[in-house]
């Protein structure tokens, strides 16, 4: 098999990416496929006209053999070009609509949404990386359920998180880790403030991830200055295999306030770890937690997610019994090897299927 990958420049493997996108790719090499990744400039989702040219330059340029796959973020790219789309078998990896991303100028996203609207349903093939985004692709963005399949990332075997009792820490306060890149979407403001109110409790918290936003990240920092916390929260940043696993043994509970998640692989990583979890319901994250396993809140509920945390932080027993549900639900996620393989068999199926749509649509 023949495929090219088009990802936005910062985020291609193997420097940079989406954990997803880098194994999928290492994972169909590895199996013995040939796959080229495309490394586009330009403004991501929000597509300037230097990215605009590079995508169109690089869909012109690929050879007629190649299965082309556009990532999520470079779709926009592709505004008023659903006619060429539609031309070859091309596939979609959506991850989640960029039109749900927060932080977004409204009107901006209201353009994203119409492109959006107009080329996911020319695709012949649409991959999403959840149940809950490919429900939503069905019903908000038009694309025929039969041209979806669901692919959701793999777990790789992980240790089981150690420590007394029901702390990674070993204790006596709880520690907290959270992994997303500084951006609005992943609800790290919603975390600060609603722990920030357990002022009575012992806890610490992690934030691990690249600033992605240079400017959320500052209103981050600025936020724990102002909530007089910098005692309790520190920004880690992006982190080495080995790093991150010592943060992740040492951990006491998982949490992560995301207003939208496509899956949300650093959950699956948590409860394959053993480790509770505090999450939200925006997107797909919420439905890989047993309710034994942690605490699910309404996205940016300060007070809800608040009084959740208090239990959980409080009640070290409660930890120890959400542990041992998180271990147990982790150990029926799916691994990287049959997850590898279902992404491939994707791609031939739609071998075949032709021009989607109207001319026009675009």
């Amino acid at each position: 098999m023949d495929v090219t990958l088009l990802l936005p420049a910062p985020f291609a493997p193997p420097a940079g990416g989406h954990a997803y996108n880098r194994r999928i790719v290492a994972g169909l090499r590895d199996a013995g496929h040939r796959v080229t990744v495309l490394a586009l400039p330009g403004a991501h989702p929000l597509a300037d006209a230097p990215a605009r040219a590079a995508a169109l330059a690089a869909f012109a340029a690929l050879p007629p053999e190649t299965c082309p796959v556009i990532d999520g973020l470079v779709l926009p790219a592709f505004a008023g070009q659903g006619d060429r789309l539609a031309a070859r078998p091309t596939v979609g990896l959506i991850h989640h609509p960029t039109a749900l991303e927060p932080g977004t100028a409204e009107s901006e996203r209201a353009g994203l949404r119409n492109t959006e609207l107009r080329l996911l349903p020319r695709l012949a093939r649409v991959i999403a990386t959840s149940e809950a985004t490919a429900a939503r692709l069905a019903a908000d963005f038009g694309v025929d359920r039969a041209r979806i399949a669901v692919v959701v990332p793999g777990t790789d075997d992980a240790p089981r998180t150690p420590g007394l009792g029901a702390t990674g820490s070993g204790g006596p306060g709880c520690a907290i880790l959270a992994l997303g890149a500084l951006t609005p979407r992943k609800g790290h403001d919603v975390l600060i403030r609603a722990l920030a109110r357990l002022f009575d409790l012992d806890w610490r918290l992690t934030i691990v991830g690249e600033p992605r936003d240079p400017a959320h990240a500052a209103a981050l920092r600025a936020l724990v200055a102002a909530l007089r916390v910098e005692d309790r929260v520190r920004f880690a940043g992006a982190l080495d295999d080995a790093a991150l696993e010592t943060l992740w043994a040492g951990a006491d509970l998982f949490a992560l306030a995301s207003w939208w998640e496509g899956y949300g692989m650093a959950v699956a990583e948590a409860l394959k770890r053993g480790l509770p979890v505090a999450v939200t319901s925006g997107g797909a994250a919420a439905a890989l937690v047993p309710a034994e396993a942690g605490v699910v809140c309404q996205p940016g509920d300060i007070e809800q997610l608040s009084k959740a945390l208090r239990r959980v932080i409080f009640d070290a027993p409660l930890r120890r019994q959400m542990a041992a549900a998180a271990w147990q639900a982790g150990q029926a996620l799916p691994d990287w090897p049959t997850q590898i393989a279902a992404f491939a068999a994707a791609l031939p199926a739609i071998a075949g299927d032709g021009a989607v749509g109207g001319a026009g649509a675009g």
